[in-house]
């Protein structure tokens, strides 16, 4: 039975791999996980297709209605968007 291959600690491929051996292991793996989610496919917050591409920092456009909206610069969804959502879609209790 072979032995399984592993790879080397150090080396981060993908989109970071443009940097060589610079700016330490771990800032070159988190470029390479955010640039996988910017360029990713993502939901469209009007026709739910997923078809949302990045135009440019932060503006996203749907490729499939043509919706552009404004949104994250990586994501098109932020982390304070989504607390905001939340707390518009709850309920309001009665008798309060």
């Amino acid at each position: 039975m072979a032995a399984a291959r592993k790879r080397s600690k150090g080396k981060v491929s993908g989109t970071a791999g443009r940097f060589g051996p610079r700016y330490g292991r771990f800032i070159r793996k988190r470029v390479d996980e955010m640039e996988q989610i910017s360029r990713a496919a993502h939901p469209c917050p009007r026709c739910d297709q997923i078809s949302v591409k990045r135009a440019g920092t932060g503006i996203w456009i749907c490729r499939k209605c043509g919706f552009k909206f404004a949104g994250g610069a990586y994501t098109p969804e932020t982390p304070a968007l989504r607390i905001a959502q939340r707390s518009i879609e709850r309920p309001e209790v009665q008798g309060e």
